[in-house]
């Protein structure tokens, strides 16, 4: 997994489902840098759309986890090394920065 693409600039949101739990990625491009947001219950069926958010984007973007809710293990990895690869990850919450520690060491 990586999470470096080509570059374009855009700002957008995408909203997708999983039953009764519902995630958005929204996108804000200012100065070159593109915050990405995630919001709600993030699971491994929407790191696919995520991937592609970020190829969009190119290498000078910003994860902001304020809203995100809930993730799950495979997500935990991926946030991992997105970081792991440069990508700053703001605004996470505890729990969720706990869990990518432990997954990098696994």
């Amino acid at each position: 997994m990586n999470c470096i693409g080509t570059s374009r600039a855009l700002s957008h949101s995408v909203g997708l489902k999983r039953g009764d739990k519902a995630v958005r990625i929204e996108k804000d491009s200012q100065g070159g840098i593109t915050t990405i947001r995630l919001i709600g219950h993030f699971q491994s069926e929407h790191v696919g759309e995520l991937k592609k958010q970020l190829q969009d984007e190119g290498p000078r973007f910003v994860l902001d986890l304020t809203e995100l809710t809930l993730v799950d293990v495979d997500v935990a990895r991926f946030l991992g090394i997105c970081e792991a690869g440069g990508v700053e990850i703001i605004n996470c919450c505890p729990y969720i920065r706990e869990w990518m520690k432990q997954e990098r060491k696994v």
